[in-house]
């Protein structure tokens, strides 16, 4: 993926105003900084325990404006049908976009339609795009990291991609594992709100964990040291994991975002996430260290240490 975007796309849509790469791009107009976004979904299966493609797309999208430290505003949804497709299912999801866009206040004002051939579309695809406004003078990008900064998740990781595939395989589980999948912006303006010098944010979608530090590590020049035993796993997600051979560091989420701030904010920060519902879990796991050789390194709980690399291809396609 990073090569596809790197040798294909930047090399031809590429603009210096906005190399970031970060999860929206920021643009000035006038005196307003906004953050704008888009987004494809196409996960298999469509209706999974805690969600469908339709609240995950407007939780995804808002939860990419927010990683920017924006106020989602508006949406747009464009949706691919497969001819034959159930329009009660349809029903379903557009009733679900409608919910999950109320909650995270916000509007989906406008979208297209296509419908394609018969077994050429897998039921629905959806696009969603998304525009927010930046209050504030922070510039929240992987390059304001610092040595020394504090490395803060709001929750348990893996769940979706757990709920998921326990769902496409026909797995059962003694407790059924739901995805995460939510809207975080309130908890972004939350932190704004109390006054944290937010460095960066990124929310923990393909890749998991292990690829958002990989990523920012790389476009912020530092190394970064984790503490697993600090690592927020629920036992019957790193249970699932072990019997189906994935690493929960690389498992997707759908509601958590990992956040980096100076040392000094970091209990501060633990404490206004805790505050709200989805920040109960937040733990500090790690830090930046002062090391310039982009490396993610794990204190495991034995006390050894090891390379959390980039993952070379996807654990599991098709989960958002």
């Amino acid at each position: 993926m990073h090569r596809l975007i790197d040798e294909v796309f930047l090399s031809r849509f590429g603009d210096p105003k906005t190399q970031e790469q970060h999860d929206a791009a920021v643009v000035t107009i006038g005196s307003a900084r906004l953050a704008f976004t888009t987004d494809s979904y196409v996960v298999r299966p469509l209706f999974f325990p805690g969600g469908d493609i339709g609240s995950l797309a407007v939780h995804g999208t808002v939860n990419d404006l927010a990683m920017s430290g924006a106020r989602p505003l508006v949406l747009s949804a464009g949706f691919v049908l497969e001819e034959g497709f159930p329009i009660d299912d349809l029903r379903r999801i557009v009733d679900s976009m409608a919910s999950a866009a109320r909650r995270a206040a916000v509007r989906i004002i406008t979208g297209d339609t296509k419908v394609v051939d018969r077994g050429k579309g897998d039921g629905v695809y959806i696009n969603t795009a998304g525009i927010g406004i930046i209050d504030h003078q922070l510039n929240i990008v992987p390059t304001s990291v610092r040595a020394g900064d504090a490395i803060i998740v709001n929750g348990d990781i893996g769940r979706h991609g757990m709920a998921i595939m326990a769902r496409r395989e026909g797995l059962e589980f003694e407790t059924a594992i739901e995805s995460d999948s939510a809207a975080v912006s309130d908890l972004v303006q939350d932190l704004l709100a109390a006054g944290v010098a937010v460095h960066c944010l990124r929310d923990l979608t393909r890749g998991g964990l292990a690829s958002a530090l990989n990523e920012i590590s790389a476009a912020a020049g530092w190394g970064m040291e984790l503490d697993e035993s600090s690592i927020p796993i629920r036992p019957d997600v790193y249970s699932a994991c072990e019997i189906l051979g994935f690493d929960p560091l690389y498992v997707a989420c759908e509601g958590r975002f990992v956040a980096f701030v100076p040392q000094n904010k970091a209990d501060a920060t633990v404490r206004v996430l805790k505050s709200h519902t989805l920040g109960s879990e937040a733990r500090i796991i790690g830090r930046v260290s002062d090391d310039q050789h982009p490396l993610v390194v794990l204190k495991t709980r034995i006390g050894s240490r090891r390379i959390v690399d980039m993952l070379s291809g996807e654990q599991l396609p098709r989960i958002c």
